[in-house]
């Protein structure tokens, strides 16, 4: 049976993250439900992007992602399902399902969420992930036929991918996302990396402090600064047992470059 991996802003003091999930046992008291994250900051669909960009590939085949930053509930937004490769992708077509899709690199089949026979009886204006992506994922959980769950659409809107300029002798990238460490992840992938195997690499953070790269948060000093690919494969500003956003005045956006030597 597929998973159900929910991804949201809801974050655990409300009600929210247990009503989408009632929503989906409702339909299907078996299904195999998941919590990624419900900690996105609010209405922050780039952050809920890439949040599933780093998460997706864990999950095996068949996956069903419902992902809900949804800033723009109630309003003329699409309501959309994705199919691309192995995964199905649910959400609000703002760009929140972009990052993964086109990871994915497959193509994506888009679906607008029309049929409501497949919603839940009465549908909020203001709470779409309970009465609309959740019984939509339940249902194709239960074996629902993709194509049924409305009108094909074309293409679904992208949210802007965060800057990566590739050089002959440097990487030019930016802190995409700060976990619950402090660990400030980059735009910059190990495969960049891996185009210029055998060089020196100096790693500078808005463009002043020059810190190694390294295998492992261990290989420093306790308290000193590092780069190091993490286990989603973007490089990663870290602290060995510290906090690097805090510690080295990092937030998102602030460049990262990687030079060769």
């Amino acid at each position: 049976m597929n998973i159900i991996a929910l991804l949201t802003d809801f974050g655990l003091t409300d009600h929210f993250a247990g009503s989408v999930k009632a929503s989906i046992l409702d339909i299907n008291p078996e299904a195999n439900i998941v919590d990624i994250s419900h900690n996105v900051p609010r209405g922050d669909v780039f952050l809920g992007a890439f949040s599933l960009l780093l998460s997706f590939r864990d999950f095996p085949k068949g996956t069903i992602f419902v992902t809900v930053i949804d800033p723009g509930v109630g309003s003329g937004r699409a309501a959309i399902a994705v199919k691309c490769g192995p995964y199905f992708f649910i959400g609000p077509d703002n760009g929140v399902l972009s990052l993964a899709c086109e990871k994915n690199g497959a193509h994506a089949s888009v679906r607008k969420l029309e049929n409501k026979k497949f919603f839940r009886t009465s549908v909020s204006g203001t709470f779409h992930g309970r009465d609309i992506f959740g019984p939509v994922a339940a249902h194709l959980s239960k074996g629902a036929d993709f194509e049924k769950l409305g009108p094909m659409q074309k293409t679904f809107l992208h949210c802007q991918k965060p800057s990566t300029l590739v050089k002959a002798d440097k990487i030019q990238g930016i802190v995409a996302y700060i976990d619950h460490f402090g660990n400030c992840i980059t735009s910059i992938e190990q495969s960049h990396l891996k185009k210029m195997s055998g060089r020196r690499i100096h790693i500078s953070i808005k463009s002043k402090k020059l810190i190694p790269l390294c295998k492992c948060y261990n290989d420093v000093p306790e308290g000193n600064s590092l780069g190091v690919i993490g286990s989603a494969g973007f490089l990663e500003i870290s602290v060995n047992c510290g906090n690097a956003a805090i510690d080295l005045n990092l937030k998102h956006g602030d460049s990262v470059d990687v030079a060769f030597i």
